[in-house]
């Protein structure tokens, strides 16, 4: 469904999809049916604004905060946001919701007979990160992920109609070695931002402090610690990789494509020796091909 006045829409809606092509993974790709590639379009473009909102990267202008009746003095207030969009998801399920996005999400809702849960978890996860800016043990990260990441791996799995108990264990684990990847990669934006997503243990155990993650170069130790971390997500990855072979099809292959792409992305940090403070390691096009294959063969 397409924004009723789209002059006034259509820059901070496509400023939102547009980002799609920034993931380390293919939100939806072309050989998917069309169904599909419309729904989990619907469904990224409420991942991607509901981030947005949490970290202050909304498209300039106020019109998502107007969209949301946010009035312009609190249309930098986070929290206020993150709250109006609750209420206006809420919509999505019983009423007219007012945001372009969450209008376009709502076919998809009723077709898929999708349920708020999955939608509400990422939006904890951005108050979450309103409120709480470093992680102490792995375990606090892992119930972090719980929120931020798990829940779109169960929306793509609800959508296509293939959730089952076990799909959703592997595609959690998937999903939370993903966005360990993305933490791994986004170190120093993330440092920009006053969030540290490394365990506070492990940066004890690898004597890396705050001070080191600031460098333009990382040091041994915060090349050991990122290098610990990639494992920690590429074991995740490798855990759920059966995901994969338990779907056929297009869709086999549009999973393939998340794990790979994930894949791709620890053998780009891997590349830079693990020194990601200059910026994000981004894995080549044709690394990413070589792991879908590997992927689809069960080689992962």
């Amino acid at each position: 469904m397409r924004p009723e006045s789209p002059d006034e829409t259509a820059s901070p809606v496509s400023a939102t999809l547009d980002k799609a092509a920034e993931e380390n993974f293919p939100v939806a790709p072309f050989f998917l049916p069309r169904a599909w590639r419309d729904d989990l379009m619907a469904v990224y473009g409420f991942a991607r604004l509901v981030d947005d909102i949490g970290d202050g990267d909304l498209a300039p202008g106020g019109a998502d905060a107007g969209f949301l009746g946010v009035s312009p003095d609190r249309a930098h207030d986070r929290l206020a946001l993150l709250d109006a969009f609750e209420t206006d998801l809420r919509r999505v399920f019983a009423g007219t919701p007012s945001h372009p996005l969450l209008k376009a999400l709502q076919p998809t809702v009723r077709r898929r007979s999708l349920t708020p849960e999955p939608f509400l978890g990422l939006i904890a996860a951005n108050r979450q990160d309103q409120l709480v800016t470093r992680y102490e043990t792995y375990d606090d990260l892992l119930a972090y992920c719980e929120l931020s990441a798990n829940p779109v791996g169960r929306l793509v799995l609800a959508i296509t109609g293939t959730a089952t108990p076990e799909r959703i264990r592997l595609s959690d684990a998937v999903c939370t070695g993903l966005q360990i990847v993305e933490h791994l990669q986004d170190v120093a934006e993330d440092l920009g931002r006053d969030r540290i997503y490394l365990p506070a243990e492990d940066l004890k155990k690898f004597h890396v402090d705050e001070a080191d993650l600031a460098a333009p170069s990382a040091g041994a130790s915060v090349r050991a610690l990122v290098a610990y971390e990639a494992e920690r997500a590429l074991t995740l990855l490798n855990e759920g990789t059966p995901l994969v072979g338990s779907v056929h099809g297009r869709l086999k292959l549009l999973l393939a494509g998340f794990v790979a792409g994930g894949k791709a992305a620890v053998h780009a940090i891997t590349a830079v020796s693990y020194d990601v403070l200059p910026g994000p390691p981004k894995p080549t096009k044709a690394r990413l091909l070589r792991e879908v294959g590997a992927t689809l063969r069960g080689e992962g």
